[in-house]
């Protein structure tokens, strides 16, 4: 946070404010002067970081951004006159922040009052000018390049408001953060940037959704895509798999950038996420995948109203590459615990809470947040998108609980995690019957779209046929279902074991391109159509049932990401079995 960490703000003479109450986060003070909603207050001799919440005619509510232990009554507060911003900067990919964007030197040790203060160390990164002395550029123009030779490059562009003539441009060499690169109109550009976290950063215009975004993760490309841009939530219980199908999109999906907010998730979860990142190789440039990572760990044993603001500096992380003209997904994991953190907040100002303890803003918080997600046209850089991906923790698996309930009023996906599939290994254990993606029908434009549109219809019709038949299975046993509905069954199996199922820990099936999820998805159903073509021509439905699938059930495990030619040849293997068929 530039606020919390420039020592001009620090000793900038401000008027100061009394502290009257200390509760946990919660801080009541008066006298306070000239203060706006969201501005920073630095708390007691400490100079804790805190924001304004509420304001009455004599005293101001800031929530604390730090363990507030030591502060008391009678200590002062000192408004900075700003709000709470993020320090944007070449050094952000690859590096792990906490939830107000300050680094971690120490993962999962606990933030102490003071970490907010004092001036921050000076970095140097190699610049590389794009534009000349004299040029006229408005902004969002891209003036040049800086950063490391390793994962993309962070654009300097010209900010919001400010355009003109060039009038001064910083050699191509290697520069040091603070130092002015160009001069555009009288206004002075560098690599560091200020943003206030809570405000979305203006785009040329908002357009429609229309690129997918490949996860990697077959059940999901297949049938329950999701367009660059777009939202999804991932609800499901303790234990169904949602930080590991998150990690798996955060690895293997073909965005540009990955934000990564760990939003009071387990300290353990936060370390292994950063260890297999940092060993990570990235399929796409052969680098590190943590070269094009920017990882927020908040941690459950860090202050909690911290966890609430790491939402919304993700977003504003998401927003400051997404200018740049680049794809970005934020991986919010998870949205409940900070919503937890609201409820908490708002239970010690005396807020009059709504369903289940939450504030009544909970929708309308989580709506904003969401709406920072989109595909544009930036300002100068051309076309960018944020894709939001937020996990949901009811308790219980209780869908209907608040965060879930609003949450899907404002999304455009959902991938419920089921329980029953995670115990029975399924991984990841997507719920068929339970998900939708709105994105289905618009990503079915184009040349092939007609042809995934059938093929996903088609899975889906089975897999729905398969759900109905196991009821009367368990009731009456598969002898006494007519043949073609014992077909119906067997298409279930090989759809959700050959197709559906993945493993994170292979190296051949931990993610899959498109191309080989179409071949394998082509390959069961062609095995499907033969076997209900021989129950219809009167193979008895037993022998059907007996026959080797081991080769198709096998190609997802010994075919390569984006190999097809041996999920053919296991397809030709069972198909010639089965003409065998007596």
């Amino acid at each position: 946070m530039a606020d919390l960490t420039t020592a001009e703000h620090a000793a900038r003479p401000t008027p100061t404010a009394r502290i009257l109450r200390v509760a946990g986060p919660l801080v009541e003070l008066e006298n306070a002067g000239r203060v706006a909603m969201n501005d920073l207050v630095l708390l007691g001799p400490g100079r804790v970081p805190a924001e304004v919440v509420a304001i009455t005619t004599s005293r101001l509510t800031v929530q604390a951004y730090e363990y507030t232990g030591g502060l008391a009554p009678g200590q002062h507060g000192f408004p900075v006159g700003a709000p709470v911003s993020a320090r944007l900067s070449p050094g952000l990919l690859g590096g792990v922040f906490d939830g107000l964007l300050r680094p971690l030197t120490a993962f999962g040790d606990r933030l102490v009052p003071g970490t907010g203060t004092g001036a921050p160390p000076v970095h140097r990164w190699t610049f590389d000018a794009s534009v000349g002395r004299g040029r006229e550029v408005g902004e969002g123009t891209v003036i040049g390049e800086a950063g490391d030779a390793a994962g993309p490059r962070t654009r300097i562009l010209v900010p919001p408001g400010c355009g003109g003539a060039v009038t001064y441009v910083a050699d191509s060499a290697e520069q040091p953060e603070d130092a002015v690169l160009a001069v555009v109109g009288g206004t002075e550009i560098r690599s560091v940037t200020d943003w206030p976290v809570r405000r979305p950063r203006p785009v040329r215009e908002r357009v429609r959704a229309r690129t997918p975004l490949t996860t990697g993760q077959r059940v999901i490309d297949l049938l329950f895509p999701v367009a660059r841009g777009s939202t999804v939530a991932v609800p499901g219980g303790f234990g169904t798999g949602k930080t590991l199908l998150l990690q798996q999109i955060a690895k293997w999906c073909d965005a540009d950038i990955i934000v990564y907010v760990g939003c009071g998730e387990r300290g353990n979860e936060m370390a292994d996420v950063i260890t297999e990142f940092a060993e990570l190789t990235d399929p796409r440039t052969g680098g590190r995948l943590a070269d094009r990572t920017v990882i927020i760990a908040n941690t459950s044993n860090m202050p909690m109203m911290a966890r609430e603001a790491s939402i919304h500096t993700g977003a504003t992380v998401a927003e400051y590459f997404r200018d740049m003209g680049y794809d970005v997904v934020v991986i919010a994991d998870s949205t409940s615990r900070w919503a937890e953190a609201l409820r908490e907040f708002a239970s010690r100002t005396g807020e009059l809470p709504a369903e289940e303890g939450y504030p009544a803003g909970l929708a309308s918080a989580l709506a904003a947040f969401y709406e920072r997600a989109g595909a544009v046209n930036t300002l100068g850089a051309g076309p960018g998108s944020v894709t939001v991906l937020g996990a949901v923790s009811p308790p219980g698996g209780d869908l209907t609980e608040p965060v879930t309930a609003h949450t899907e009023r404002c999304v455009r996906g959902r991938w419920t995690l089921d329980r029953e599939l995670a115990y029975a290994r399924h991984y990841p254990a997507v719920s068929w019957a339970h998900s939708f993606s709105r994105d289905a029908e618009v990503l079915t434009v184009g040349p092939d779209g007609p042809e995934a549109a059938d093929r996903r219809a088609a899975v889906a019709g089975l897999l729905a046929e398969a759900d109905r038949l196991a009821d009367l299975v368990d009731l009456v046993g598969i002898g006494a279902l007519p043949a073609p509905e014992r077909v119906g069954v067997l298409a279930g199996r090989l759809i959700r074991e050959g197709l559906l199922q993945q493993s994170a820990l292979s190296s051949n099936d931990a993610h899959s391109t498109p191309v080989k999820t179409a071949a394998l998805a082509d390959a069961v159903l062609a095995v499907i159509e033969r076997c209900r073509t021989l129950v219809a021509s009167g193979t008895p439905p037993d022998l059907v049932e007996q026959a080797d699938f081991t080769a198709l059930l096998r190609a997802r495990e010994e075919a390569g990401p984006s190999d097809t030619a041996p999920v053919r040849a296991a397809r030709d293997t069972v198909l010639t079995a089965l003409g065998e068929l007596r």
